[in-house]
């Protein structure tokens, strides 16, 4: 059993509640639009795991140190991490073809700035966008994800808000 905290679109952002709420997580997913590479190593200091792509702002550090897609297995879960991925019935192109040849059950993805935690059930998996966590963006609430993977299935979700966007 993992207890997996995510977490997307801090644009450089860094607020000590990641580290309160992610405290005792296995591992961090951050799904892009990260900004400064600090985050992730202030991430480090919180998980024994972290996990990062990149997204369509960042560059320097973060673009040569995190990849566009990462697919994994975790607790027997085949995961994919990528910034832009849409949602289920509006996937990112060649998404979908990716997650079908990846068998992927878990889809993780940001950009968007909403919170989304929604099944595909026509591709037999669950999709989570954590929302964003920074400041930048339009988005009223800054959110962040906690869940459990055990033995392959996704469990005890929380939706943890962080309060509006400016505050």
């Amino acid at each position: 059993m993992k207890l997996i905290g995510i977490l997307s679109d801090t644009h450089s952002y860094w607020d000590d509640r990641y580290a309160t709420h992610f405290e005792g997580c296995d591992e961090i997913w951050h799904a892009g639009d990260i900004g400064d590479y600090s985050i992730i190593e202030r991430l480090q200091e919180i998980a024994p795991v972290v996990r990062a792509v990149r997204g369509n702002i960042d560059s320097g550090t973060v673009a040569r140190k995190c990849p566009e897609v990462l697919s994994f297995d975790i607790e027997g879960l085949r995961v994919m991490l990528r910034h832009i991925g849409g949602y289920p019935g509006r996937y990112a192109p060649g998404v979908e073809k990716a997650m079908r040849e990846d068998r992927t059950g878990l889809m993780v993805c940001g950009h968007s700035h909403i919170l989304k935690v929604m099944p595909d059930v026509r591709l037999g998996l669950l999709h989570i966008n954590p929302g964003a966590a920074g400041q930048s963006g339009w988005q009223q609430v800054r959110t962040l994800i906690k869940l459990t993977v055990d033995s392959s299935i996704p469990k005890g979700l929380e939706v943890i808000e962080l309060g509006k966007r400016g505050r």
